[in-house]
């Protein structure tokens, strides 16, 4: 797993729609039930991975732009080196946008909340999260944060088309950490 960076979010309670009992809220690394802190991408603050090198560069845009930060919760997101293209049915490498500068700082502590399984059609920033987003939940079992326990079960569900039919990919596996400031 590649460090990929920070993101904000505003975690939204598990919506009526989506029928995982088990599932309580939604930490989803897509913006679509969880939203982002802000529509931040026009800032060009963002690294090669559309996330952000450390907490300090998000409050900052919170700050210079009058963004509240009022009930988000930090996330650290590692990516698995490899996408997979649903069409090909093959796992192939991907890296970073080169045209932004990284310097990601890794947290001074994390918690491995689980792993989420993202789309990327337009191979820049994250698009649907199919366990919340597609309702896969219902169907595949993830944890109360509507993530799936590991990566290999991530890789598995992935290779044995069990988000078919769900998003266009390719698809991509994050480990999704909660974080606290430092």
């Amino acid at each position: 797993m590649i460090a990929a960076g920070y993101m904000a979010k505003r975690v939204a309670k598990r919506p009526e729609w989506i029928q995982a009992p088990t599932v309580d809220d939604v930490y989803s690394v897509s913006r679509h039930v969880s939203d982002d802190f802000a529509d931040y991408i026009n800032y060009w603050k963002h690294n090669g991975y559309w996330f952000f090198d450390s907490i300090g560069i998000i409050r900052a845009l919170g700050h210079e732009h009058a963004i509240s930060l009022e009930g988000c919760k930090f996330f650290y997101y590692e990516v698995f080196d490899q996408e997979y293209d649903d069409e090909r049915k093959t796992w192939q490498s991907f890296s970073p946008e080169t045209s932004f500068a990284m310097s990601i700082v890794p947290p001074t502590s994390k918690r491995l909340e689980g792993y989420d399984v993202v789309t990327f059609w337009v191979h820049t920033s994250p698009k649907c999260s199919p366990l919340s987003c597609n309702n896969l939940a219902a169907t595949v079992s993830t944890n109360r944060h509507c993530l799936l326990q590991t990566f290999e079960d991530a890789k598995q569900l992935i290779e044995a088309g069990a988000f078919d039919n769900s998003e266009r990919g390719p698809f991509r596996i994050f480990a999704v950490y909660s974080v606290e400031e430092a």
